[in-house]
């Protein structure tokens, strides 16, 4: 995600699209019929986005979590996390020391969803469709490494890259890399509106009412052939217009479990006061919160602005006061769960001082109080976000040294903003692609960067990025990725906030929920069922 954007208890980053729907299923969850989910996800075609489910489109945690039941991708992410295994391959494997060539054969009598046969064409197809297709928003960077895919038959395709990537089978798990068909996805453009077609676990159908999606119904795929084990038949996913109005839905028994985003209000009551008949589960997470800046703008060029306020933002008080149990405050883009993770902006600046702040931009020779606006989104990661940045700018105000004024905006029209560079300074969220520190890095300051950003490291870029991919033994690379978090605590292209907790609440009866939601906020409904 590439987030992917974040969305969690109010903000876990893969990205998610647009539109929001009011509604639970009619058929409720008593127990009888389709499994019900509700997420406050949105999904809407825009200009500036007009395939929101293409997977050579899609970089959002939403849209992704609709793509991972749909569309099959060669390896996945085991369940309860690990080294990816196959899925519409039956083996996949580096064939050289180097990690730059990697060779994956299809499993017999693969299908998609229609009956027609997948084959390696088909693999390769996909592939060079994303990066032919190369789009502003999307998720190209995850492959650009890849040089040429061979065909060999129909059941093998090798990946030759352009550099060492000892992370390349975790992207190969990812939507981007999901195998479509070429007469339903154009080899050059997107393909507009909402239907999804592919040879994962489930069939998709949205359910579309005034141009926006309210609902879309997943049936289990009668062809599929994969590692993944189906427990249910159908699932709804249901989409709400904010937390409150699923969490109604919940309480009267129209949906059966919800997801993101839960606010915290909604987790921490549930956590003090328990529901009968309803479970509140806490797991793994892997999101993460942070400003990002676009250093080209007067405002914040000189870092010694952007260091400033590392120096005075209070991450403690956000995470307990704005955002309680489920989050805590982040010193490094990796977050303190995953290896290689260091305190690399707590090492640099240690506790909030105004008088720090102050030397920083008086040894710059930076006038003060330095007067920006600080942009939001309002409706993507969840009804604290607003709180989140009322408190950020009483912080960075109170110290004198600033003047901060805050806006927000949809993220329908914020994202294309951001990347458009309209923003000197505005919020993000991030959720990891896969669960390895490249993830955290690579997107912010490698070429074709997630924000698109002005920003680089030429040490960062082409040294350090490319030496840390070469360790097949991820424990080794830790040296090199503490470099680039020291980097990034110097420079200040971005600056981490907080990291968040998971929380998923369901009614009883629903079984396999603490399987279906991964650490990186990835839907698995296959996992999903009812014990009566």
């Amino acid at each position: 995600m590439n987030r992917k954007t974040l969305v969690l208890p109010a903000v876990l980053g893969l990205l998610t699209p647009v539109l929001a729907a009011c509604g639970a299923s009619e058929s409720g969850s008593e127990g009888k019929g389709a499994i019900v989910v509700g997420t406050t996800d949105q999904f809407v075609a825009t200009k500036d986005v007009p395939a929101p489910l293409d997977p050579a489109i899609g970089y959002e945690a939403g849209v992704w979590n609709v793509l991972r039941q749909t569309v099959q991708t060669l390896t996945h992410i085991p369940r309860g996390g690990g080294e990816p295994v196959p899925e519409a391959a039956e083996s996949c494997a580096f064939t050289d020391t180097a990690n730059e060539s990697y060779r994956c054969k299809l499993r017999s009598g693969l299908k998609f969803a229609d009956g027609s046969p997948v084959t390696a064409q088909d693999v390769k197809y996909s592939i060079d469709r994303v990066i032919r297709i190369k789009s502003t928003n999307g998720p190209v960077s995850l492959l650009n490494n890849i040089d040429t895919v061979e065909t060999k038959g129909d059941r093998e395709v090798v990946f030759h890259l352009r550099a060492p990537d000892a992370t390349f089978p975790y992207k190969l798990a990812t939507p981007p890399a999901g195998i479509v068909q070429p007469d339903k996805y154009p080899a050059t453009s997107a393909r507009n509106g909402f239907q999804v077609d592919g040879s994962g676990p489930y069939t998709m159908k949205p359910e579309v009412k005034n141009d926006q999606v309210v609902k879309v119904v997943f049936t289990r795929n009668p062809h599929y052939k994969g590692d993944l084990k189906v427990l249910n038949d159908e699932v709804e996913l249901d989409l709400f217009p904010d937390a409150a109005a699923m969490g109604k839905a919940l309480d009267d028994k129209k949906i059966d479990m919800m997801t993101r985003t839960m606010s915290p209000k909604q987790s921490q009551q549930m956590l003090e006061s328990p529901k009968d008949g309803i479970k509140l589960t806490e797991m793994p997470g892997l999101a993460i919160s942070y400003l990002g800046f676009d250093t080209d703008d007067p405002a914040v060029r000189n870092k010694a602005v952007r260091q400033a306020m590392a120096q005075v933002i209070d991450r403690g008080q956000i995470a307990s006061e704005v955002y309680g149990a489920t989050a805590e405050p982040l010193y490094s883009l990796i977050p303190s769960s995953i290896a290689g993770h260091t305190n690399s902006f707590f090492n640099k600046y240690g506790e909030p001082s105004k008088a720090k702040a102050a030397a920083i931009l008086k040894d710059a020779g930076i006038d003060t109080p330095v007067k920006f606006t600080l942009h939001y989104t309002s409706d993507h990661y969840g009804d604290a976000t607003a709180t989140e940045f009322k408190t950020l700018q009483k912080q960075l105000n109170a110290t004198g040294l600033f003047d901060i004024t805050v806006e927000g905006a949809p993220w329908s029209k914020y994202r294309p903003a951001e990347l458009r560079g309209e923003y000197a300074a505005y919020g993000m969220g991030w959720f990891p692609d896969f669960p390895d520190p490249d993830n955290y890095t690579a997107p912010f300051l490698d070429k074709d960067n997630f924000l698109n950003s002005p920003y680089r490291s030429a040490v960062a870029q082409k040294t350090l990025i490319p030496q840390s991919r070469r360790e097949a033994d991820r424990s080794v690379a830790a040296t090199t990725f503490k470099r680039i978090q020291d980097i990034v605590a110097e420079d200040v292209p971005v600056l981490p906030v907080w990291q968040g907790k998971q929380y998923v609440a369901s009614r009883d009866g629903l079984t396999g929920v603490e399987w279906a939601v991964n650490s990186s906020a990835d839907l698995q409904l296959w996992e999903l069922g009812r014990s009566d």
